[in-house]
């Protein structure tokens, strides 16, 4: 049987594999970019309806093409981000087959080169990109059993506040995706419960430029990664415009906060003592951002309008001063549980030598410790920024660049030793 050849396989068609394949082409690189089911699935099938991206169209873009239907400061719907990324591999040619999932990557023995086994046979390839992304497996911690009579389900497998049985609902976790969730349920007229962990809070915009602006000014998405640093949450949307997430806000229209989520025994949830300390951490994340901007706009003398709205605290509400310690779920009406708790990654088709005793990715700016493969989309794969959709174009090029050098390296032929004549 012929086995199909080539000389870098990208596994995954996001918007990192379709980055990958942009750089690579510009490299001269031959190459294919496999994905198990469409491109930019996740953006159509495990986001809520209303989900918008979290960052304006002027940035969150490749630099190639803007979004064509909305403005630069528009926040793009989350079907339209998954349209962008096919009129984007289809401007740049991209090799993309969809429908095709890789099993197993194994290096091959005596030769360069790795044996890629798929759903529709196998291909050999120099180079292998694993670029699935962070968001793969749902994490739904075992902390509530089946039989307590509430349903659970990950934020991924959320659509809108018509999908949940009646009654009120227990959102945990107030990252970006459980704060929009819960803010879009409570305007629907339920009763919601907010489990609020350790986070930033940026403003969504200061003085006329979105934060997006801001931490690439003062330097922050391309700040390196520091231990505990790449798991930071971070409460910020897009929705309605964009604006700033205010827990007291929340609170104050009728939203529930308690801590973090601790523990759950005859029928209640006992939470952490937490949600204070929680909440005014957010607040000074907050305002030394805009101490720096400040500073940012006297040292550049800008001309850029005050803005004291932004430093304004509402009181806290009485959820914060006397918390909610331990909650009996049939007694608050509780029928859904939604963990917004985030995501596992299984690299566990991967050879061994490119993952770390835990089965993460041992790697240095997505060179992997495996010869041969790369990781892209990774969080902090480089920097902050490494994630989001303009970060990972520029990782992109930096992990086609190295395959084009050591593509070089492997190309080398050392010339013939002279001959010597006898006199």
């Amino acid at each position: 049987m012929t086995v199909e050849k080539t000389e870098t396989l990208v596994v995954g068609a996001g918007q990192a594999g379709i980055a990958a394949s942009e750089h690579l082409s510009a490299c001269g690189i031959p190459h294919i970019v496999l994905e198990r089911h469409r491109i930019a699935e996740r953006w159509r099938s495990e986001r809520w309806d209303s989900l918008v991206a979290n960052g304006p169209a002027w940035h969150d873009r490749f630099p190639g093409m803007e979004f064509p239907e909305d403005g630069p400061d528009d926040f793009v719907a989350k079907d339209k981000v998954a349209d962008y990324f096919v009129a984007y591999a289809d401007k740049i040619a991209a090799p993309v087959r969809t429908g095709v999932e890789v099993t197993r990557v194994a290096r091959i023995e005596g030769r360069p080169g790795f044996r890629v086994e798929t759903s529709q046979g196998v291909i050999e390839a120099n180079y292998v990109i694993a670029a699935t992304g962070p968001f793969q497996t749902p994490v739904i911690p075992p902390l509530v059993p089946e039989t307590a009579g509430v349903t659970q389900m990950h934020s991924s497998a959320y659509r809108n506040p018509g999908q949940l049985a009646d009654g009120a609902v227990l959102v945990v976790g107030a990252g970006s995706s459980g704060v929009q969730i819960a803010d879009e349920l409570l305007a629907s007229g339920r009763q919601v419960y907010l489990s609020v962990g350790p986070h930033d809070r940026p403003p969504r915009a200061y003085r006329g430029r979105d934060f997006v602006w801001w931490l690439g000014v003062l330097n922050k998405w391309d700040m390196e990664a520091t231990p505990g640093v790449e798991h930071t949450t971070i409460a910020v949307s897009g929705a309605r415009g964009g604006e700033t997430i205010d827990f007291r806000r929340l609170a104050h229209q009728g939203m529930t906060l308690v801590g973090r989520t601790g523990s759950f025994a005859d029928g209640a949830i006992r939470f952490a003592t937490d949600l204070a300390q929680n909440v005014r951490n957010g607040d000074t994340y907050l305002m030394k951002l805009l101490d720096e901007a400040d500073a940012f706009v006297e040292r550049n003398g800008l001309d850029l309008p005050e803005d004291p709205e932004a430093r304004r605290q509402l009181s806290d509400p009485a959820c914060m001063t006397d918390p909610i310690l331990s909650l009996d779920l049939a007694e608050a009406g509780i029928s859904t549980i939604i963990w917004a708790t985030g995501f596992t990654a299984d690299y566990s088709w991967l050879p061994e030598g490119a993952l770390d005793s835990t089965g993460r990715p041992a790697h240095q700016r997505g060179v992997s410790s495996e010869p041969g493969v790369y990781f892209l989309g990774l969080p902090w794969q480089t920097r902050r920024g490494s994630s989001f959709i303009w970060g990972v174009w520029f990782d992109a090029r930096y992990v086609a660049d190295h395959i084009a050098k050591q593509r070089g390296y492997m190309a080398y032929t050392a010339p013939a030793p002279h001959e010597t004549v006898d006199a």
